[in-house]
């Protein structure tokens, strides 16, 4: 009993909560590296025969995972199964070829499959769309014109044969968004402009005879320019619908696809250790470097990743002054009674405030009043089309920033705190002014704690996705918010975010089981990012807590 009396059990106890909660977070951690590098990693094929109801069929599919489940709920489901075992293992397959079948993910049980083989000409095709195909290769065509076709023939050889056909069309296929996403787009964006300044030009007053000639002039040569842009484009479409392919699927047919939709095909059972490692780069290249496709489910998360970046960078500049001068105001300057005790506890009350809060008052003041104010008096020539009067980068950082405000006011007035008050008269009795004192000493003293309030900011708004959902955050942008137009930085845009890709692939995607492993690849992304932007403000608190260590008091 006397062991109960001292203080042993209450520090084995926090000993034990702390042990418990770094278990918690390395489990998390570690379930969503596994689950989110297992998507890049290539899965061998499968090939066998299904057994049901008297009847045989071959599929062909990557195994996904296998369960085990009890006899008595399959029977209870209706699935007439003789077994003496109390449960039986299934397995779940992806059969892909999406377009063919009603679901491209299906439960086996293992006692019914048999002949099962992994032959190493079995290929993936990755597409444009409709997903995975899976089968053999059988043959090339060309303008209609078939090449070569048929299970005897070097299959090495006409793989060969189609990866340089495949390179062909894939260089073709990036001149054409070449042009269509960079020459026309600007062409594009130009007509927009000088329409604009018709407008605008119009409601300053009536238009003259010198200043419709400037216009329709600039508008006749760009209009010549887009013409001859799209018979040059009319020609490579025709050029990269040249080839085409035969693919023998599950049931046997044999059929033909374009090699346009293809964007990367391989034989998963015939890589090697290399070949795999080096599909996973490619792979991972592509998730951080591409657009994504195929309703978010398929490519890559750059824009969700730049959008995501940008915008706590921007809440980082909005949040960070403001801040500090209201933590400074409160400590420094006001007076300290009854008014001043209100505002900190009605601060520390905002730290609480749901974040869809936050999100409707962003909706309403920055969007609808802020917004739509600065559309009337700059941009009147663009209305009934906001250009500020809708969500977007600068409004979803503002609204961010207010958010994340208190923290950053209650982690400064605290490093305030610390600093004694004979530095201050120390200051002030050496002649420098109240304004000397808490710009040359204070302050650089309290940066630290300045850097702290950003961190927790950071980490706070890096995860929120309640009230970017509106204030300008949409599930497809391609466009990214900052290209090689004035003003190179577009405020007004609209952008992607990580958080939302999430819950979008992972809620309202078509075939929630297909991009399951990309809803983890995508959180363990979001999480690197968090950590890296913590790192970096970490660092610089370090820089600034080594550069005035001198001046830090004796605590």
């Amino acid at each position: 009993m006397r062991w109960f009396h001292t203080d042993t059990p209450w520090v084995w106890l926090n000993a034990g909560a702390v042990a418990l909660c770094l278990l918690t977070l390395l489990g998390i951690l570690l379930l969503i590296s596994i689950q989110g590098l297992a998507h890049f990693w290539p899965k061998g094929l499968l090939q066998a025969e299904v057994t049901a109801d008297s009847q045989s069929r071959r599929v062909i599919g990557a195994v996904i995972r296998h369960e085990h489940v009890s006899v008595r709920q399959l029977q209870e489901a209706g699935l007439s199964l003789d077994s003496e075992q109390a449960e039986v293992q299934r397995t779940l397959i992806h059969s892909g070829n999406r377009e063919f079948s009603d679901s491209d993910y299906f439960w086996v049980l293992d006692n019914a499959l048999s002949e099962r083989h992994y032959p190493d000409h079995l290929a993936v095709f990755e597409r444009t769309r409709w997903g995975q195909l899976y089968g053999y290769l059988r043959g090339l065509s060309e303008n209609g014109t078939l090449l070569q076709q048929g299970p005897d023939i070097d299959q090495d050889m006409l793989w060969r044969e189609f990866e340089q056909r495949r390179q062909r069309t894939e260089a073709l296929q990036q001149e054409i968004d070449r042009i269509e996403s960079n020459m026309l787009g600007q062409i594009n964006r130009t007509l927009e402009q000088l329409r604009l300044e018709q407008r605008r030009l119009e409601l300053l007053g009536p238009l003259k005879v010198p200043q419709l000639e400037v216009l329709a002039r600039e508008r006749a040569d760009l209009e010549q320019d887009y013409h001859l842009l799209q018979k040059r484009l009319t020609r490579l479409q025709q050029q990269v619908t040249r080839d085409h392919f035969h693919v023998e699927v599950a049931d046997g047919r044999v059929l033909e696809f374009a090699m346009v939709d293809v964007i990367r095909a391989y034989r998963p059972n015939g890589m090697s250790l290399v070949d795999r490692l080096e599909h996973v780069g490619i792979k991972l290249w592509e998730f951080l470097s591409d657009s994504p496709r195929e309703g978010n489910t398929e490519g890559g998360v750059f824009p969700a990743l730049f959008g995501t970046v940008l915008m706590v960078l921007l809440m980082s500049l909005l949040v960070t002054p403001f801040g500090v001068l209201a933590a400074v105001y409160l400590h420094e300057y006001a007076y300290q009674g009854r008014l001043t005790r209100i505002i900190r506890i009605a601060v520390n009350n905002l730290a609480g405030v749901p974040s869809i809060v936050y999100g409707i008052f962003g909706l309403g003041f920055f969007v609808y009043f802020l917004g739509g104010s600065i559309d009337a008096l700059f941009f009147p020539e663009a209305l009934p089309a906001p250009t500020f009067g809708t969500g977007g980068l600068l409004w979803a950082s503002a609204t961010l920033a207010l958010l994340t405000l208190p923290v950053v006011i209650v982690a400064t007035e605290e490093g305030l705190r610390t600093i004694p008050s004979s530095l201050r008269e120390g200051a002030l009795a050496l002649g420098a002014t109240r304004a000397e004192t808490l710009w040359r000493v204070v302050l650089p003293m309290a940066s630290p704690a300045m850097m702290t309030g950003v961190i927790l900011a950071i980490a706070r708004a890096a995860g929120e996705v309640a009230p970017l959902m509106l204030v300008g955050v949409v599930k497809l942008v391609p466009q990214l918010p900052v290209d090689g137009h004035f003003p190179y930085l577009h405020l007004d845009q609209k952008f992607m975010h990580l958080g939302f890709h999430i819950y979008d692939v992972g809620f309202h995607s078509a075939n929630t089981e297909a991009a399951q492993p990309l809803v983890y690849a995508t959180a363990l992304l979001l999480l690197l990012v968090i950590l890296l932007l913590n790192l970096s403000a970490i660092l610089m608190r370090n820089h600034l807590r080594a550069r005035f260590r001198t001046l830090e008091p004796e605590l």
